[in-house]
């Protein structure tokens, strides 16, 4: 299979298409972004990598970060994690309140923001230095010691994260928020808050691809099993409300986030990060989902 003349002939045809959607406007700093950005970069495991376009800009992971906070819970908690949180597409919003009522406090699944805050209260009861411990873990994960939180980002996001604010409140008026939720809400703006760009992203997922072993060092980051549950949530879960049309079209296990940025995995093969900041409608980068379309068309390869 030959990925670079594959990927950069999708690559142009989706730069030359139509740039649709708009920059999030969630806060200042992702609406200031370049509309234009669009970069991709696979890593397969028999060590190819790609990179097109503008592959080495650092922008937002935002709630694909979300992954790494799941992982690193997961690895702690094993299958105990499951009685706090389901496994199921949501259906609604990634910032909806809705279901928590009905369901009486258990978010749906991990990646709705409900979810992720669940997964950093979990963290916060398990970690003597939340924060620092867990940007050790996704360094030592990744082989990347230069990432970090922005501190600009996250206070950012604090100034006008009123509804996550109020989700993680009426979560814990359920039971399942046992630690401040203040301290909860500032550790999850500081995990959105996290930078890299699309070859650090796609190198920091390789352990998904790899039966949840790191190909830096080979090291067990989660087992086998482990990893094999978490690409079946990104699978079902990973675009929110959009992830049935994701799996439909892409056929990959994938997350995304609201700074443009996507993750998928192919496992037993590769990961690929793309990032284009005009989000569709459901939030997710419009350039990202076309081109992880034509690419799975194009190699004819997928999970299915």
């Amino acid at each position: 299979m030959d990925y670079k003349k594959i990927i950069t002939r999708v690559f142009n045809e989706v730069k030359a298409g139509e740039n649709q959607g708009e920059v999030s406007g969630y806060i200042p700093e992702l609406a200031n972004m370049n509309p234009e950005m669009f970069g991709v970069y696979l890593t397969s495991l028999n060590h190819l990598e790609v990179g097109m376009g503008d592959c080495h800009e650092k922008f937002s992971i935002q709630s694909i970060a979300k992954v790494f906070s799941l992982t690193l819970a997961y690895r702690i908690l094993g299958e105990k994690i499951w009685e706090r949180l389901g496994v199921e597409p949501s259906g609604t919003a990634f910032n909806s309140l809705v279901q928590l009522e009905t369901d009486k406090g258990i978010p749906r699944n991990p990646f709705i923001n409900a979810g992720a805050l669940v997964i950093c209260d979990i963290l916060i009861s398990q970690l003597k230095n939340p924060k620092t411990e867990f940007l050790a873990f996704l360094r030592e994960t990744t082989g990347n010691k230069e990432l970090s939180y922005s501190e600009k980002i996250a206070t950012a996001e604090k100034s006008v994260g009123y509804r996550n604010v109020a989700l993680c409140n009426f979560i814990k008026s359920f039971g399942n928020i046992e630690n401040n939720p203040e301290a909860v809400t500032d550790f999850y703006f500081h995990l959105c808050s996290i930078e890299m760009n699309c070859e650090e992203l796609s190198k920091a997922f390789l352990f998904l691809a790899n039966g949840g072993k790191t190909m830096h060092n080979n090291q067990p980051v989660v087992n086998t099993s482990q990893a094999k549950r978490i690409n079946a949530i990104m699978q079902t879960c990973g675009f929110y409300d959009e992830s049935g049309e994701f799996t439909f079209k892409v056929g990959l296990p994938g997350k995304s986030g609201i700074g443009g940025g996507i993750i998928a995995i192919h496992p037993g093969k590769y990961s690929i990060g793309v990032w284009s900041p005009r989000l569709n409608e459901k939030g997710n980068s419009h350039r990202g989902m076309k081109f992880l379309e034509l690419l799975t068309t194009e190699t004819k390869l997928s999970i299915f």
